[in-house]
């Protein structure tokens, strides 16, 4: 009985990648046709146990400008898609996705976040900038007078009860009620 490998997927709008992380495979064999079955077959582990995998991709494929590389802990395929369109999943049909079947968050890019010409240059933008800018540190930057006059009267209450969470305050008034009372 054959296995499955753990498939890796991320999309542009023209190309799907797929990744197959199964280490040291031999006898590695890939089909790819172009109405989108993709199949793939090898040996791995001490035991040159037996992998397959048929994936019946969402939509049509243009198999002479896909390629295929394989390294020694993965197989890494980059298959052009025929129409340039994002696909609503990888595979055609409504069923769930296999269980080996999972989003490689290391390329995925959502379709909004795309440049016009399908790179994954990010446009020469500085991230480590990003960690200085105002109304970047947790705080609520929504705080307003009305905040203020609402915390301003739950203190006056909570200190009318005899109860507040601010030591000083309680200090202060205990110290007020007991020069009062000398």
């Amino acid at each position: 009985m054959s296995r499955h490998p753990e498939v890796k997927w991320a999309q542009r709008i023209e190309k799907v990648y797929l990744t197959i992380l199964l280490a040291d495979a031999k006898n590695v064999q890939i089909n790819l046709e172009p109405d989108g079955v993709f199949t793939f077959s090898g040996l791995a582990g001490s035991d040159n146990a037996l992998y397959e995998l048929q994936l019946e991709l969402f939509d049509k494929v243009n198999v002479e400008a896909s390629k295929l590389n394989t390294g020694v802990r993965s197989i890494f395929c980059v298959i052009e898609k025929v129409e340039k369109v994002w696909w609503k999943k990888l595979l055609r049909g409504d069923g769930k996705p296999p269980h080996y079947i999972k989003v490689d968050w290391d390329k995925w890019v959502d379709e909004d976040e795309v440049t016009g010409n399908g790179d994954d240059n990010f446009g020469g933008m500085d991230f480590s900038k990003f960690g200085g800018m105002d109304g970047m540190d947790g705080g609520d930057d929504d705080y307003d007078s009305d905040d203020e006059e609402a915390d301003t009267a739950m203190s006056e209450e909570a200190g009318k009860a005899g109860k507040t969470d601010d030591p000083l305050a309680a200090t202060k008034k205990n110290e007020a009620e007991t020069s009062t009372s000398t």
